[in-house]
């Protein structure tokens, strides 16, 4: 099977983006695997999917899949590479989208200066909904992993998320603790870990260990996750630049009951086809 594609990236969290409104195409998780593989395919944290809307109030549809071929829920850089996808294909000239993610109806905004940003929905803290187990709701958890005891926030923003505060970004142990909290017991469905230095009450830098993927660039979700988080222990502002591995982020969140905002760069790398075995 013969699959055109293109490959993307917002902060260097990068993707392969196929259409699939003038392809019609099923790919399964090994196809997912092997698209993502940066040896033997083309490499990518994820697969995006861009599918005809089967609602009347979204202009598209699309599926998100991790690096291991699972489904993912959201992807703030991967909805944000979306809106330049069907902007660059022509499929819409819109400026103001609504996309049916796995996880419900978003927005995606084009702005004049080509920066895009996307409603990334309602953070949920509920610890069931995250999914979480724990006793009851509170700010902040201590769980134990590879033998510490560690302080976390954790809530989902259409996807889990664990944050931790650290003191030098540079410095956390992202790969080992990262994995160990992604598969800790209390996240039944696995979760993605943010390690988060504070600079001032504006500026944060992060690094993201993703569910699926390992270690990105940078993550979308994660960021809005670690300055909602942030902001719920009053220690940032509304409005947040995150500095992540792969360039700079915008997050905006102006409190409980309201949806975060995450705007930033995106930019396409290159197109192509390639083979895939039909498996």
């Amino acid at each position: 099977m013969k699959v055109r594609f293109t490959k993307m990236q917002g902060a260097g969290n990068d993707f392969v983006v196929i259409d699939n409104v003038r392809q019609n195409l099923h790919i399964s998780p090994g196809q997912v695997r092997r698209l993502a593989n940066r040896q033997r395919g083309i490499g990518c944290d994820q697969v995006l999917i861009v599918s005809p809307p089967d609602s009347p109030d979204a202009d598209f549809r699309y599926h998100i899949f991790n690096a291991d071929g699972s489904e993912a829920g959201q992807c703030g850089n991967g909805a944000r590479c979306f809106a330049r996808f069907v902007r660059e294909q022509r499929l819409s000239s819109k400026s103001h989208l609504k996309v049916q993610a796995p996880n419900g109806l978003m927005q995606l905004e084009t702005g004049n200066d080509g920066q895009i940003s996307a409603e990334m929905g309602i953070p949920i803290f509920t610890p069931t909904a995250v999914p979480f187990t724990t006793d009851q709701e509170q700010l902040e958890y201590t769980i134990n992993a590879s033998g510490t005891s560690l302080t976390i926030g954790v809530l989902s923003m259409g996807n889990p998320h664990a944050v931790i505060a650290v003191d030098d970004i540079h410095k956390a142990p992202v790969a080992s603790l990262g994995a160990a909290i992604e598969k800790h017991p209390q996240f039944s469905d696995r979760v993605n870990v943010g390690f988060m230095q504070i600079l001032s009450r504006d500026e944060i830098k992060l690094r993201v260990f993703e569910r699926g993927a390992g270690e990105t660039l940078a993550c979308g979700t994660g960021a809005c996750a670690a300055v909602v988080h942030g902001i719920r222990k009053n220690l940032l502002n509304n409005a947040v630049t995150v500095h992540l591995p792969g360039g700079k982020l915008s997050v905006a969140w102006e409190g409980d009951g309201t949806a975060a905002w995450l705007s930033g760069p995106t930019a396409s790398v290159f197109e192509g086809t390639i083979n895939l075995h039909n498996r």
